[in-house]
């Protein structure tokens, strides 16, 4: 299977992902910001990532931008749950910027497998 880097600055969010990614047998990497995941990325590139968009220190959408610049064919889902703007919002910007797919918190299991099993598969349809 493969291996995703979840990078959420909420541990409880990054425990569930991984409890629900691992069932279906990906090895789960963890980052609780985004400098942190770049690090991760460039010292063993995983095969997938998903990140959270409001985060401390680095965000999502400036870690969506370096990350493109670096590894433009990485597959990327971008999840929110919103904050001092809409999640529609950020979640359309995460999208222009080149994340794959894209998720609103609260995340259910089937949507989150589903994002995961489509971006790794190159699937263009959303």
């Amino acid at each position: 299977m493969a291996t995703i880097l979840v990078i959420d600055d909420d541990a409880s969010i990054r425990r569930s992902l991984r409890r629900i990614l691992e069932l279906e047998g990906h090895e789960v990497l963890e980052a609780a910001e985004g400098s942190a995941g770049l690090r991760a990325v460039q010292l063993d590139p995983p095969d997938l990532v998903i990140t959270d968009i409001y985060m401390p220190e680095m965000d999502g959408i400036e870690f969506l931008i370096r990350l493109r610049d670096a590894h433009p064919e990485l597959p990327i889902v971008a999840i929110s749950g919103g904050g001092f703007a809409s999640k529609e919002f950020v979640l359309r910007d995460a999208e222009l910027i080149g994340a794959t797919r894209t998720l609103s918190k609260p995340l259910l299991v089937g949507d989150v497998l589903g994002a995961v099993s489509a971006a790794l598969s190159g699937d263009p349809n959303p």
